[in-house]
């Protein structure tokens, strides 16, 4: 690495403005990088995710449900699924991922109403999966396997949204499927988007884990500051880093992706959230949409109305895409097992 990048503002920017940001490249890919990934999703798609209900309730117009279902391995994780608007059949299923720490329960400001959807929780994260399958943020979450490529957890949380699809569809059918992520969620959504051939599009807001090469140099107030000092103490670790890179797994997008990169981040460095938005810019078979935030992860005075706007153009991107649907999936991906 070639020295600390300082954020001398103290404001998130690290030097950074918005062409700089735009001219941020993703990582190459290792070699075997999609090789990798398409066989452990072939593997997540031999998994029966077998849901048990284990309670209802009503909540805003939809029947709600914590469900507990299998993921690789054999390990039973809760999450909470939701009918859409009324009980109707259900155009789309929006897997909606979650910030670093979990979710307490679900949010719908992001899903059309004509939409079921499944809120996964991430192994080890929230109040439903704390401590399983992972430790705990609090406990070293995102350091958890680092020392394996197979192991190393942001890939078993990426496949663990690909088990959530699984599981919606059990519920709701062989809907198309539509993945929403902020923060921990688009890192870890950015790596299983491309693999995953159910998936019509994406919304990403604020991604994580993207531009290693950059991220590894910026000290910051987000789980990466932890991953950084680990690797400056075991420098192998880049290695496996490497396949878990969301702005060179975004290279592989072939659907219409919505990404929300903020110009300033003490928390997610703007580079790597850039990094991402760049590279499905740059991937043939994708479509960019991106809006530029002032901030990420702090609030603001405008920050109602941002969120505001922001919500209503996911469900409208999330209606241009049913409306238009990418043949970008017709050629598969190759596989290959890994052990």
């Amino acid at each position: 690495m070639n020295g600390v990048i300082a954020d001398r503002s103290g404001d998130g920017d690290y030097g950074f403005e918005l062409p700089a940001l735009r001219a941020v490249p993703p990582v190459p890919p290792p070699p075997g990088f999609a090789e990798r990934w398409a066989g452990w999703f072939a593997e997540a798609m031999t998994v029966d995710p077998g849901p048990r209900v284990v309670s209802i309730e009503q909540r805003d117009d939809r029947e709600v449900t914590l469900v507990e279902h299998t993921v690789s391995g054999g390990l039973r994780v809760r999450g909470w699924f939701a009918s859409a608007v009324g009980g109707i059949a259900p155009r789309v299923g929006v897997v909606h991922g979650h910030g670093y720490g979990g979710r307490d329960g679900p949010d719908f400001d992001r899903v059309p109403d004509d939409a079921a959807v499944f809120f996964p929780v991430a192994r080890g994260q929230g109040v439903l999966n704390a401590g399983l399958g992972a430790p705990t943020p609090a406990d070293g979450h995102v350091l958890h396997g680092i020392h394996s490529i197979e192991d190393y957890v942001l890939g078993r949380c990426a496949a663990d949204l690909w088990h959530a699809g699984s599981a919606l569809r059990a519920l709701a059918g062989d809907v198309p499927l539509y993945l929403v992520g902020e923060s921990f969620g688009g890192g870890v959504g950015a790596l299983a988007l491309p693999w995953d051939d159910r998936i019509v599009g994406a919304t990403l807001v604020v991604p994580s884990f993207g531009q290693y090469d950059l991220r590894l140099r910026m000290p910051c107030e987000g789980s990466g500051e932890r991953v950084r000092a680990h690797v400056a103490r075991h420098p192998r670790a880049r290695e496996v880093l490497r396949f878990f890179d969301a702005s060179t797994a975004a290279t592989f997008a072939r659907v219409p992706v919505r990404v929300e990169a903020a110009l300033r981040d003490r928390h997610v460095p703007p580079a790597g959230q850039f990094a991402v938005a760049n590279a499905i810019d740059q991937a043939p078979d994708a479509a960019l949409d991106l809006e530029v935030l002032a901030y990420g992860h702090r609030e603001y005075p405008d920050l109602p109305l941002v969120l505001e706007r922001a919500f209503s153009a996911t469900r409208a991107h999330i209606a241009r895409v049913l409306a238009h649907p990418s043949t970008a999936l017709e050629t598969p991906w190759p596989t290959s097992t890994f052990h």
